[in-house]
């Protein structure tokens, strides 16, 4: 079954953007543009960057580094499945040992 590729409008800093998007993921567009929208404005009233371009590059890259540092707090997937069999192993060794123990 094909995506509907229908337009989303969502502004930032008052400009209207259309912008095609499933119709699945309609919801997380517009909240990344609220987020855009609300990190650019930080930065607009901040005073220290002029002229909308590097405003949003700026925020671009403040976003990046957000998405970076959370990419290194992520223990990966493998890690963690590792960890959860390893941790039930153990858990059923004590288990036998406790029945062992209790006859």
């Amino acid at each position: 079954m094909k995506d509907s590729q229908d337009a989303v409008n969502v502004s930032i800093l008052g400009k209207q953007f259309t912008v095609a998007c499933p119709e699945e993921e309609r919801e997380e567009l517009r909240a990344a543009a609220e987020y855009m929208d609300r990190k650019m404005r930080g930065i607009q009233e901040s005073g220290k960057v002029i002229g909308l371009e590097r405003c949003a590059i700026m925020a671009a890259l403040n976003i990046s580094h957000e998405l970076l540092a959370l990419q290194q707090d992520v223990t990966p997937v493998a890690e963690v499945e590792t960890k959860l069999v390893s941790l039930q192993n153990r858990i059923e060794a004590a288990l036998r040992e406790q029945s062992e123990l209790e006859l």
